[in-house]
């Protein structure tokens, strides 16, 4: 059974997230250097366990391209190589870190884990790819 991989890129860390086999649930998997991203993505994809990555594109409040598109389309370039039998789509990113931080918030998670490096990132992911599987 294939899932469906959330990616939230960001300038120091890449928030991953995977749905279940049935995909309805996003769940993070981990936060990651964006090397380290590219070669996990690429693991999963060569065991053959998923069908689609999803990649959060960012725009402004306007809906314009924010300044980090630039970073994104290089980790896209990059990941395509890597992945060619698997396709590669964007998705609006705007808002997923304020619902990741509300998120972790409402789950009672205590003021040392809400700091955690990369828990937002993964949590974005999650968001962005729950956004995407909620759309199916």
């Amino acid at each position: 059974m294939q899932r469906i991989i959330g990616v939230d890129v960001g300038l120091k860390r890449v928030g991953i997230a995977q749905s279940d086999v049935t995909e309805v649930l996003a769940s993070p998997l981990g936060t990651f250097s964006s090397s380290e991203a590219l070669s996990v993505i690429t693991n999963l994809v060569e065991k053959g366990e998923v069908r689609l990555v999803v990649i959060g594109w960012p725009l402004t409040l306007r809906g314009e391209e924010g300044s980090s598109v630039q970073m994104v389309r290089k980790f896209i370039s990059q990941l395509e190589k890597r992945i060619e039998s698997v396709p590669v789509v964007t998705l609006d990113e705007r808002f997923t870190s304020t619902l990741a931080r509300q998120s972790i918030r409402d789950s009672g998670a205590g003021r040392k884990k809400r700091r955690t490096k990369g828990l937002v990132d993964t949590t974005a992911a999650a968001v962005l790819l729950q956004g995407y599987l909620d759309a199916l």
